[in-house]
């Protein structure tokens, strides 16, 4: 009777250490691999950086590749080993525990020096290194990543966070050499000691660094938020986007489609940085297990100042622009409309009805020092949290509703408006309620917050008279399959 053996990839198997370090299974660190020229595996001199390495991953798999690529100019396997090993690929490690499991993926052992290594070196560290270094504070932050003060100022013994490749002016000291390919995964996040678990990006940092190497090739894959910038990365997400060196994006959605278990909001990308051949990108989105055809375009659609991230909402949008229509960005709040945040609570009487987290209480008029001409007009409010699901079809949108006279928010909600009479509002809603309305909002939303600025590609509207999705794909011409489109992605409001 014949058996079968189940012998998993052990870097299938790990456990990640948080949703800020992020371990990469080996056949997503594959499919990345596979964006670069293959020719490059066959090259005796290409050189290959990890600056960020945890599992490993990433190195044993180019050593593979390296492997098969160099056999007939090096036949002797242990010389072409010793070769790949000592002079083509290098890591920069996360943390002491991850410099230690790279280790053991490259070299088969923790210690390079260690007679269990498959190739020799002088060192433990081989030329996967490591080294604890420490925050320099500036006023509370960390000059280089960022981080708080109150939360990582930690005793010399306990792990610091100030990884090595971004805390320092000059990158190229860590092995003073010039690299083709920098690969890898990088930390997404740093708690910056906020409301609740509130947590700054880092990830572009070490974009940002990578980038100043000046490799022929770079790959990464990281959070998606970038499309939209906010927290740090309006910048970083101008750069990118006007970068005609991002040649690639594979896009996912729903980050668990490339990391199980793991949920990030906005989705994950990743990308090619080709630094000799600029041109338009082949963009590639990833969703429900299905990927949409490559298309070549620019990263900005014309008269467009955010990434659309789904190929077939290009089309769409394009219909929607071409009529030059003023934007409904003009007519919402911004955050915190009233002044008043989401942990104010109100009284059981008071002159003004106000919505707030809990529910409805009353504040009197002195109370407010914002927007106080609105207070006494009509408006819609719309709950600033929308949707924060990862799956399709969602409704993007918290469910709007009439703001009367005499009726403020505290920053839990948003308001749209003012308009004159209610009925006027009632129409307001009814857009809101579209599935084409919240379809444009999601071209700018990548997390659950909603801010004013995913509006932007909303067309205003005549609010003398309801809406409904019929009305509107017929005044923009939109074609059965682009309706189809809107309609799998957007649910009914209830």
């Amino acid at each position: 009777m014949k058996t079968s053996s189940y012998n998993p990839d052990v870097l299938n198997c790990i456990a990640n250490l948080s949703n800020d370090e992020v371990f990469t299974p080996p056949e997503l660190a594959n499919k990345m691999l596979d964006l670069l020229p293959q020719e490059l595996f066959s090259n005796p001199k290409t050189t290959f950086l990890d600056p960020f390495t945890k599992s490993g991953v990433f190195l044993r798999e180019i050593v593979k590749r390296l492997d098969r690529g160099l056999e007939s100019q090096i036949p002797d396997r242990q010389k072409r080993i010793d070769h790949i090993l000592h002079n083509q690929v290098f890591g920069i490690a996360c943390t002491e525990l991850t410099s230690l499991l790279a280790r053991r993926s490259v070299y088969c052992s923790k210690h390079a020096n260690s007679k269990y290594s498959v190739s020799k070196f002088d060192s433990e560290e081989g030329n996967i290194i490591y080294k604890n270094l420490k925050h320099t504070w500036v006023n509370g932050k960390c000059k280089y990543c960022g981080a708080s003060q109150a939360v990582y100022d930690r005793g010399s013994e306990a792990e610091q966070y100030a990884y090595m490749f971004i805390h320092t002016d000059n990158p190229k000291k860590f092995f003073n050499m010039h690299f083709d390919v920098i690969v890898g995964n990088p930390p997404y996040q740093l708690s910056d000691s906020g409301f609740g678990i509130s947590a700054k990006p880092i990830y572009d940092r070490f974009i940002t660094q990578a980038k100043l190497l000046r490799p022929r090739y770079l790959t990464m894959i990281v959070p998606a938020r970038w499309y939209a910038g906010g927290k740090g990365l309006d910048d970083f997400r101008d750069e990118m986007l006007h970068d005609n060196h991002l040649r690639i994006i594979h896009d996912f959605p729903q980050a668990f489609e490339c990391f199980s278990g793991v949920q990030i909001k906005g989705g994950v990308c990743y990308f090619l940085w080709d630094r000799d051949h600029p041109g338009l990108c082949d963009v590639v989105t990833h969703k429900d297990g299905k990927e949409s055809g490559t298309v070549h375009r620019p990263l900005l659609e014309e008269g467009c100042d955010t990434f659309i991230r789904y190929n077939e909402a290009v089309s769409i949008l394009h219909k929607v622009m071409k009529n030059k229509e003023s934007s409904m960005i003009d007519y919402v709040s911004s955050r915190q409309p009233f002044g008043l945040d989401t942990t104010f609570h109100g009284k059981e009487k008071g002159s003004i009805k106000l919505y707030e987290n809990q529910g409805v209480s009353f504040v009197e008029e002195s109370q407010i020092d914002k927007n106080k001409s609105i207070i006494k007009q009509y408006k819609v409010f719309i709950p600033r949290a929308g949707s924060g699901s990862d799956a399709f079809p969602h409704s993007i949108l918290g469910k709007p509703f009439v703001g009367e006279p005499y009726s403020a928010c505290t920053e839990t909600y948003m308001f749209i408006g003012p308009y004159n009479n209610l009925e006027e509002c009632k129409n307001v809603v009814s857009y809101i309620s579209t599935k084409f309305l919240r379809f444009l909002v999601m071209l700018k939303k990548v997390t659950q917050d909603t801010t004013r600025n995913v509006y932007s590609l909303v067309p205003l509207q005549d609010f003398s008279h309801p809406w409904t999705d019929e009305m509107l794909y017929k005044k923009y011409g939109f074609t059965e399959e682009e309706i189809a489109f809107i309609e799998s992605m957007i649910r009914p409001m209830d």
